[in-house]
C-alpha cells in the first residue's frame, strides 16, 4: 500500500526510539559537510526522472533538517517542525502527499505557504545499515499530482544509491581516522606521550638537510633521569613509569611547537631545537632542568623529587653536521654532566 493511501497514519509526534534513529544518522558524521558533486549528480538525476523541478536530499537531525543536496532552489536548513521530511522518516518507506495545502499537518509549513508554494511531495527515506531513516531522498512540485509507479520505482533506486553514497564517504573517513591512529602508535611513545626515536631520526633526516642547505642552527638536547634505576628498585616500575609520564608532560608543554621531545630510550629522552643557536638550547636545558627539579612525584605516602642531567649538542657546519654527530655531540655532554655530579647542563664538546 502507497503512503499517500494512508498518510493519516503518520504522526508528527517523535517516538522514543527516534534517540536510536538520530545516533545512526551522527555516526555517519556527514552533517553540515560541503557540498559534493556527487550528491548534486543523484538530485538532479531525480528531479529529471520524476519530472519535477525540485529535488533535495534531506537528513532530519535532533531539530533541523538538514540539506545536504538540492536541485531547483538554494537551501542549507530548516525547522524539524517545518520540514516535510521530517513526518517521512517517522512512516513508512516511501511517503507521498499529493496535495500539501490539503493536508493538516503540512498545510501550515513554510515552504506550502510561502514561496514556491509546494503542493506535491515524494520521498524515499534513507535507511542506515541498521534499519533507521535517517532521512530522505524526496522531489517536490508546485503542482498537485502523484508520481507515476516507475517513477517511484526509480526514486527508490536512487535513494538506495544515496545511501550508498554516504556509507561510502562514512567508510573513507573511518579509514582517514585509522591510519592516522596508526600514524599515531607508530611515532608516539605510549607511556609518556613524546615522539619515539623512530619518528626523531626521521625527522632529524629532513632538519639535518634542511640546516645544510641555509646553513640554519640546529641544537639538540639529551636528558637522562638521575638515579631511575633506584626509583625503579626502592617503589617500583609503575612509580618509575609515573616518574617518566610526568617528565614526559613536562617536556611537552615547554617547548615550542617545531621542537621535538622525544623518548629516546629507558629514560632517556631528547628534545630536537630545529632552528636554534646553541646559546638558545643551553639556555631551554637549564630552564628545563630547573621544572624538572621543582617537579613532585608521588609514590604512596612519599613524595619524590627526581633530577636530570643535560647534555646540548649544536650543528657548527664543520665536524658537527650530520645527525650521528650530532646526537653523539649532545649524549657525550650529557655523561659529562652525570660525571659532574648530576643535576646539570653540560653544553657542547669539552
Amino acid at each position: 500500500m502507497l503512503a499517500v493511501e494512508k498518510v493519516h497514519t503518520l504522526h508528527t509526534a517523535r517516538p522514543q526510539a527516534d534517540q536510536f534513529r538520530l545516533a545512526a544518522l551522527h555516526r555517519y558524521h556527514i552533517l553540515d559537510t560541503p557540498a559534493c558533486e556527487d550528491f548534486s549528480f543523484l538530485t538532479e538525476l531525480a528531479a529529471k526522472v520524476c519530472e519535477v523541478p525540485y529535488a533535495f536530499i534531506s537528513l532530519v537531525d535532533t531539530d533541523r533538517v538538514w540539506v545536504k543536496s538540492c536541485t531547483g532552489m538554494q537551501m542549507g536548513e530548516l525547522p524539524r517542525g517545518e520540514s516535510y521530511c521530517s513526518l517521512a522518516v517517522l512512516g513508512d518507506a516511501a511517503t507521498e502527499i499529493p496535495d500539501l495545502s490539503d493536508d493538516p499537518r503540512t498545510a501550515h509549513m513554510a515552504l506550502t505557504v510561502g514561496e514556491p508554494h509546494m503542493r506535491m511531495y515524494s520521498s524515499v527515506a534513507l535507511t542506515s545499515s541498521d534499519g533507521h531513516a535517517i532521512g530522505t531522498l524526496c522531489v517536490l512540485d508546485t503542482k498537485p499530482g502523484r508520481l507515476r509507479d516507475d517513477q517511484r520505482a526509480t526514486l527508490a533506486k536512487l535513494a538506495r544509491q544515496v545511501m550508498a553514497l554516504i556509507e561510502l564517504r562514512s567508510n573513507e573517513r573511518n579509514l582517514e581516522a585509522a591510519v592516522r591512529e596508526l600514524e599515531l602508535l607508530a611515532t608516539t611513545d605510549e607511556l609518556t606521550g613524546l615522539h619515539n626515536r623512530r619518528s626523531l631520526l626521521h625527522r632529524l633526516k629532513f632538519e639535518v638537510a634542511r640546516a645544510r642547505r641555509f646553513r640554519a642552527p640546529l641544537s639538540a638536547l639529551m636528558i637522562d633521569v638521575d638515579h631511575f634505576k633506584k626509583i625503579n628498585d626502592e617503589y617500583g616500575h609503575v612509580v618509575g613509569d609515573q616518574v617518566l609520564a610526568n617528565i614526559g608532560r613536562l617536556l611537552r608543554e615547554n617547548v615550542r611547537v617545531i621542537d621535538m621531545p622525544t623518548r629516546y630510550g629507558g629514560e632517556e629522552m631528547c628534545v630536537l631545537l630545529p632552528n636554534t643557536p646553541v646559546e638558545g638550547a643551553c639556555k631551554l636545558a637549564e630552564t628545563l632542568r630547573a621544572k624538572i627539579e621543582a617537579q613532585i612525584h608521588v609514590a604512596g605516602a612519599r613524595q619524590l623529587q627526581i633530577t636530570a642531567s643535560i647534555g646540548v649538542g649544536a650543528f657548527n657546519h664543520m665536524e658537527i653536521d650530520d645527525a650521528e654527530s650530532l646526537l653523539k655531540q649532545a649524549d657525550a655532554a650529557m655523561y659529562r654532566a652525570k660525571r659532574g655530579g648530576r643535576n646539570r647542563v653540560e653544553c657542547g664538546a669539552d
